[in-house]
């Protein structure tokens, strides 16, 4: 179907279904338009879309046209009838119109490879998927030996993208290995770190993908069995994916017989339990088999006794959404990209205080320099950016002088950070890094699971410590208090259970390095991390 016309000669319109383009009124836009439409006796066919991730600019409206889709952003219910008048249906110059989308600048210098069909398809529409490629890798996968596609993934360099940074293909093969009666694929989609959002794209803005990839780990390692394990806070996620679930058995892409290829898999949805412990992949199991979610001693590794003690896959949402396009290219095509040990893309999520936060897929090596100003414009107050956090609530702090690092798993080890999901917090200078600090310690004190001492009781002393350090800031230098601060950081960081504890000193001891004058201290005062 041509993307200007339907059979009929109907123009085409997009508004995106997306939450963050519902939040902002998408769904008045849209009510808007077939509203006018129909008031002016005019035939339009409305298509929701998902989001190009351009978030300064949604809702974002496109309307096809013979050179492409031209956008319009960002659209409020009331701009409608000026719309028409402009005649943005034929693309006419209107305040709002940013000319052909696939030429906005934002958009135009990305790499976009997970996220190729974000923003163009329709996400519950299987026939849309398979037009844009959808599947292909699936099919290729029916054609060879599981043992083949565990190679193409780990010829990919593909790493999991949760955060861990493990070699997806090694995580395959271990439980490839395994003899059990019974595997799963479990996906992490508990998606709770502050600043992230590509997991939740994905499964609004093209849920098919995460099927498909799911279904090709099952082919490769074995596995009959796959759950998603969604995060509570995502009622518009699990909407697609049951619509879309439900769909891919109806067209037998998933159940007994796959495709017709005598090999089965099933997939099941599971909604969190609000925890972000069980974001923590031990601590996910166990919630899924219907505990509370604590962490589990390692080993052994779920890979060989995971979900119900099998041999269990567990990658997160973009890991697994990544898989349909290595399959369907190749791994050497997926590999070309990035730098070091730090191949293919990376979703990267840009929020906080930025002028033009979104999503932004960009092969590694860019560096946040050139997110920051390049693509984010700045800070949205127009003030000086003084610190970013990275990799969520359990990432470190990075100053000024930090920026110009490359976004690559060892460049970030170096520097005592971590990419973690892709998640990119900004913070001009009126921020107190002492009270950013403090935030690490409550948060670790709220989310922890209770199971181990150096977490449970550490981070509540941690934030009790850093409360009086505040207090008594302006009394000037408070050595004791600050190495107590840096012993109790040593302790959580070598006997933490899990990366809960185990991270926390991250954002806590990167603030202390690189903003000491916030905690009242010389700048001398430095930390091993």
């Amino acid at each position: 179907m041509s993307e200007l016309k339907n059979a009929q000669g109907t123009l085409t319109v997009y508004v995106p279904r997306d939450a963050s383009a519902l939040s902002l009124g998408a769904d008045a836009v849209a009510r808007a338009i077939v509203a006018e439409a129909k008031a002016r006796n005019l035939e339009l066919r409305l298509v929701r879309n998902g989001s190009r991730g351009l978030f300064w600019l949604e809702p974002l409206v496109e309307v096809a046209s013979p050179a492409g889709r031209i956008a319009y952003g960002p659209v409020k219910a009331k701009d409608v009838p000026g719309l028409f008048d402009a005649g943005f249906l034929q693309g006419g110059a209107h305040p709002l119109g940013l000319g052909l989308t696939e030429e906005i600048d934002y958009l135009k210098r990305q790499e976009r490879l997970t996220f190729a069909r974000a923003g163009i398809t329709d996400p519950l529409s299987l026939a849309d998927y398979l037009e844009h490629d959808g599947y292909r890798g699936l099919r290729r996968a029916l054609s060879m030996e599981p043992a083949a596609i565990v190679a193409e993934v780990l010829d990919s360099g593909l790493r999991g993208r949760g955060g861990a940074a493990f070699p997806t293909g090694i995580k395959w093969r271990t439980v490839a290995q395994c003899e059990a009666a019974q595997k799963y694929i479990v996906c992490n989609a508990d998606e709770g770190d502050s600043g992230t959002f590509s997991d939740r794209m994905v499964m609004e803005d093209d849920p098919f993908v995460l099927i498909e990839g799911m279904t090709i780990a099952g082919l490769a390692v074995g596995a009959t069995q796959g759950y998603i394990y969604l995060r509570s806070e995502y009622p518009h996620a699990e909407a697609a994916l049951k619509q879309c679930i439900a769909t891919a058995y109806a067209e037998g892409y998933l159940g007994d017989d796959v495709l017709g290829s005598g090999r089965a898999f099933h997939l099941h949805l599971r909604r969190g339990a609000g925890a972000y412990i069980c974001g923590e992949e031990t601590a996910l199991l166990e919630s899924l088999e219907g505990r509370r979610g604590t962490v589990r001693p390692k080993p052994p590794l779920p890979a060989i006794e995971g979900l119900f003690g099998q041999p269990t896959v567990i990658n997160n949402v973009i890991s697994l959404a990544s898989v349909p396009i290595i399959l369907d290219k190749g791994g050497a095509h997926y590999r070309d990209f990035g730098m070091g040990r730090s191949l293919g893309t990376l979703p990267i999520q840009l929020t906080g205080n930025i002028a033009r936060g979104g999503l932004i897929e960009k092969a590694f090596g860019i560096t946040l320099r050139e997110l920051l100003y390049d693509y984010g414009g700045g800070s949205a107050s127009g003030r000086p950016i003084r610190a970013v956090q990275v990799g969520g609530p359990l990432g470190a702090y990075l100053p000024e002088s930090q920026f110009d690092t490359p976004l690559d798993y060892e460049a970030f080890a170096a520097l005592g950070a971590v990419l973690g999901h892709g998640g990119i917090v900004v913070f001009d200078d009126r921020v107190d890094m002492a009270q950013m600090a403090r935030y690490a310690m409550e948060f670790c004190a709220i989310e922890s699971c209770g199971k181990c001492t150096p977490c449970r009781i550490g981070s509540t002393r941690g934030e009790e410590l850093l409360e009086q350090i505040i207090v008594a800031r302006s009394e000037g230098p408070q050595p004791g208090r600050i190495e107590l601060l840096k012993s109790l950081c040593d302790t959580m960081l070598g006997g933490s259970l899990c990366a809960l504890g185990g991270m926390t000193p991250y954002p806590v001891l990167s603030a202390l390095n690189h903003f000491p004058e916030d905690f009242g201290v010389s700048a001398d005062t430095t930390v091993a991390r």
